[in-house]
């Protein structure tokens, strides 16, 4: 087993089911725009102390074309849908519509990279999305209109989309830089909402703030990095199915912090969205060949 594989998984699903917690917390303090720009720019910049000494692969046009794919769609357009479409869409609503990414990646990779539908994978997906069907049905209020599911599927499909462009890129760039360029370009293409941003900041706390410093470093400059680190070293699909545990994760996270108790419902789906993470991930063993006579 690739240990550093393992932990860049790890970390980047704890550190993404983070960011639906804090988004939680500064909802009402920043407005979606204004609060996709500021975790933007925080982590560009850091992700720019990061590329500090290291050397810039030179890029095709073809390489540009995709990374600034990467960042309008992933870093921009998913950012903003999503913060939009939670303010019309309650929380159960949102997670079950989010996880029809990874199933999108899933198909998308099978079709365009080649990558087929292997057994495993497609039942541990089904599984792990049964799991978040349970969660989404145990924590709905039934508060969605139309406008806020759009916004929601939209971030579901530019975040699918955008991840099988990032696999393809990272054929030739590495990881770091991949994810420094997109995210600088998703900075520049939420400038729009600059105004906003500084409105925001004038009227925030300092906790507030330091909320959004906390999205733009953990779960953007680094959260972003190691997973196109683990996506370089593994299929698609495969880790798309992943993200199916960021929601079971994301309940345990708001009850220890933000005192939100998940039924027991909810608990339950999020021990089926695991058992079907590890059915996806797991490696079917390989018996030896028997010794020649």
């Amino acid at each position: 087993m690739d240990w550093r594989l393992l932990g860049a998984v790890g970390f980047t699903v704890v550190a993404w089911a983070s960011a639906f917690v804090v988004i939680r917390f500064v909802a009402y303090d920043f407005t979606p725009g204004g609060l996709s720009l500021g975790r933007l720019v925080i982590g560009s910049l850091a992700l720019t102390a990061m590329m500090a000494g290291r050397r810039v692969v030179a890029m095709s046009g073809r390489d540009w074309a995709l990374i600034g794919l990467i960042g309008i769609a992933w870093f921009g357009v998913y950012n903003v849908a999503l913060n939009a479409g939670e303010r019309r869409v309650d929380a159960g609503t949102a997670a079950m519509l989010i996880q029809l990414a990874p199933i999108l990646i899933g198909v998308l990779a099978g079709l365009l990279l080649g990558e087929g539908f292997p057994r495993r994978l497609v039942i541990g997906g089904l599984v792990a999305f049964a799991g978040t069907l349970v969660i989404g049905i145990s924590t709905s209020t039934g508060q969605a209109d139309v406008a806020g599911v759009l916004l929601v599927l939209l971030s579901a499909t530019v975040y699918a989309v955008a991840m099988v462009a990032q696999k393809v890129v990272l054929r030739r760039i590495s990881a770091l830089q991949v994810t420094w360029l997109a995210c600088a370009i998703g900075a520049v293409a939420c400038l729009p909402f600059a105004g906003s941003l500084v409105r925001d900041l004038r009227e925030a706390d300092l906790v507030p703030i330091l909320g959004v410093v906390y999205l733009g470093l953990v779960p953007t400059a680094l959260a972003f990095s190691t997973w196109a680190y683990a996506l370089s070293r593994s299929t698609a699909g495969k880790l798309g199915v992943t993200t199916f545990a960021v929601p079971p994760i994301a309940i345990g996270l708001g009850w220890l912090f933000l005192n939100e108790v998940p039924a027991l419902l909810a608990i339950l789906g999020g021990v089926l969205s695991l058992v079907g993470v590890a059915i996806a991930r797991r490696t079917p063993r390989v018996r030896p060949l028997p010794p020649p006579a």
